[in-house]
C-alpha cells in the first residue's frame, strides 16, 4: 500500500495513538504501521507471521540530527519553470538529500505527481484535505519532519501568500507552520518580478528570514521577452541547499552591522559617455557574503557591477560617487565600515545635456574636478563614525609606500593594499594578492604601522580572511 488511511475510530483510540506517536518521536500513521507489523511478527498463523525483524516494515520516522541524511521538502509551485524541479530532485538526490516533493494544484498543469515520485522515491503530496495525510495534521509533519524546505519555482502569487501569511491550500499551510529554513526559487516574468507588489512582498520575506535564490537574467518561455526573473537552474539551487544544511558555523559577528562599498564609479560626462574604471566588485560583494555569513547585518552599496546579490545583504545600487556618498551617510551607523569600491577621484564640472559632438575645432574641452573623498570623510567623522573604517588601496608601483602615505592622510584604521597593474590580472580578476596595514596599539612596526602580506588567494578567501581578522579585533576591543 503505497499510504495508510484509518476511518472510523473512536475519540479514546485516537487520543491514545496520538499519545504514543508523540512519545516514540513518530507519525500517528508511521506509528499504526509499527503496531501492525508487531501484530503480525506476533501471530504465526497470520500470513507474514513469521516474518523475521530484519524483513519487517521500517519503523523509524524521519529522524532529523546532525548524523542522518538530510531531508528536503519540495515545493513545486505553478510556472514554466516547474520541469526544471524535476532537475532539481536529481540533483539533490545526488548530494545524498532525501526528497519529499508537494506540488500546488497550478503545477500540476506543467508536471505530474508521478514524474515526482518516480524521480524521488517517495509519495508526492497535492492536497490539504487528502484523508490519507492529514489524519494527523500532514502538513504539519511535511513542514516540520525536514531539514530544509525549497520552493522552486516560487511564483509571485505564492510569494504573495507567504507574505501575508495566507494558508488556503497544501503548499501555504506548510510554509506557514514552517520552523525550518526555507529557501525560494522565483521565477516569473520580469514585469512581475519589477511590480510594486512583487518587491514589497521580497523585502518583507527577506525581513521574514527567508532565504532566496535568484532569479537569473534571460530569454523567458514567452516569445521576444527576457529580463530578470529566469528560474535559478537546479545546480544552482542544490548547492544553495547544500551550503544552508551545512552544520552551523561559528558566527563572531552577530549582532554587529556592517557597511560596505564595491564596484566602480561611473561618472557622466553626457548622456552617453561617463568616466569609469575596470572594477568588478568581486572583492567587495565577497567581503558582503563573509561578513553576513559571520552574522553581521550587512548592508552593501555597490557601483554598476554585473554581479548577483549576496543572499541576506541589503544591496544598494548607485552610479556615482557623489551618490555613493549619500548612500554610505544614509546607511550610519555602523560597527564596521569598508571601503572597497574604486570609485572615480574626478568627475567632469559640467556634465554634457546632449551627446558631444566632434568639432573642426578639435575636441572639446573637458574641466575635471575633484569628486568628494568617502574613505577620509567616514573616517574624520566626528559623530556616528564606524569603530572600525577599512580602506583599500589599489595601486601599480610602490604599494607599501603609497598605502603607508593613504593610511595616514585619510584618517582610517586598516588598509588593505593590492597591486592592480594589468599584468596581475586583480581588477576583474577572481584572485588577489593583499597586505594589511594596520594601526593597532600593539605589535606596529617602526613607523606605527603593522604589515602583513598575505599569500595569492581567491577573493572569497580574501573576504573570509579579512572577516577573520575583523572578528578577532572586534573581540580584542569588546
Amino acid at each position: 500500500m503505497a499510504s495508510l488511511t484509518i476511518r472510523k475510530l473512536d475519540e479514546a483510540v485516537k487520543a491514545y495513538l496520538r499519545l504514543r506517536s508523540a512519545g516514540n518521536g513518530r507519525s500517528v500513521e508511521e506509528e499504526v504501521r509499527v503496531i501492525l507489523g508487531e501484530l503480525i511478527q506476533g501471530r504465526p498463523e497470520l500470513p507474514g507471521g513469521s516474518v523475521s525483524s530484519a524483513e519487517a516494515p521500517a519503523q523509524a520516522p524521519r529522524p532529523i540530527s546532525a548524523s542522518s541524511a538530510r531531508n528536503v521538502t519540495l515545493i513545486i509551485g505553478g510556472g514554466i519553470a516547474a520541469f526544471k524541479s524535476l532537475e532539481l530532485i536529481r540533483r539533490l538526490k545526488e548530494r545524498h538529500i532525501d526528497v519529499r516533493c508537494v506540488l500546488t494544484k497550478a503545477a500540476q498543469q506543467f508536471v505530474t505527481p508521478l514524474s515526482a515520485s518516480a524521480l524521488s522515491h517517495e509519495r508526492v503530496y497535492t492536497d490539504l484535505f487528502d484523508p490519507g495525510s492529514e489524519f494527523d495534521a500532514g502538513h504539519i509533519r511535511l513542514a516540520r519532519e525536514c531539514d530544509l524546505i525549497i520552493v522552486a519555482p516560487a511564483t509571485a502569487d505564492l510569494m504573495a501568500k507567504m507574505a501575508q501569511g495566507h494558508a488556503d491550500d497544501l503548499a501555504s499551510a506548510i510554509l506557514l507552520a514552517a520552523d525550518r529554513p526555507i529557501l525560494l526559487a522565483p521565477a516569473m516574468n520580469p514585469l512581475m518580478w519589477n511590480n510594486a507588489a512583487t518587491r514589497r512582498n521580497v523585502l518583507q520575506l527577506r525581513r521574514d528570514g527567508v532565504q532566496m535564490i535568484g532569479p537569473n537574467a534571460g530569454e523567458m518561455a514567452e516569445s521576444n521577452e527576457a529580463g530578470v526573473g529566469r528560474m535559478s537552474e537546479a545546480v544552482e539551487i542544490a548547492a544553495a541547499a547544500v551550503d544552508i544544511l551545512r552544520p552551523r558555523q561559528p558566527r563572531p559577528l552577530a549582532g554587529k552591522r556592517v557597511l560596505i562599498t564595491a564596484g566602480p564609479t561611473h561618472e557622466p560626462i553626457d548622456p552617453v559617455r561617463y568616466i569609469a574604471n575596470r572594477s568588478s566588485g568581486k572583492q567587495g560583494f565577497a567581503i558582503a557574503a563573509a561578513a553576513q555569513a559571520a552574522g553581521a547585518d550587512v548592508t552593501l552599496v555597490s557601483g554598476p557591477v554585473e554581479l548577483r546579490d549576496p543572499a541576506g545583504v541589503t544591496v544598494i545600487r548607485v552610479e556615482s560617487a557623489r551618490d555613493m556618498l549619500h548612500r554610505v551617510q544614509a546607511a550610519l551607523p555602523a560597527d564596521i565600515a569598508i571601503f572597497a569600491a574604486a570609485v572615480a577621484d574626478w568627475r567632469v564640472a559640467n556634465e554634457g545635456e546632449q551627446k558631444l559632438k566632434k568639432t573642426s575645432a578639435g575636441m572639446p574641452p573637458l574641466q575635471l574636478v575633484e569628486n568628494p573623498d568617502i574613505l577620509a570623510t567616514i573616517s574624520k567623522l566626528t559623530d556616528k563614525r564606524p569603530p572600525l573604517v577599512i580602506g583599500f588601496a589599489a595601486e601599480t608601483e610602490h604599494l607599501i609606500d603609497n598605502a603607508k602615505a593613504k593610511i595616514a592622510r585619510k584618517g582610517c584604521d586598516w588598509i588593505v593594499a593590492n597591486d592592480v597593474s594589468p599584468a596581475t590580472g586583480v581588477m576583474g580578476g577572481d584572485r588577489n594578492t593583499v597586505h594589511l596595514l594596520t594601526r593597532d596599539d600593539k605589535d606596529t612596526g617602526v613607523d606605527g604601522i603593522q604589515v602583513e602580506s598575505w599569500p595569492v588567494m581567491t577573493k572569497e578567501q580574501v573576504a573570509a580572511e579579512l572577516v577573520a581578522k575583523i572578528a578577532k579585533s572586534m573581540e580584542k576591543n569588546s
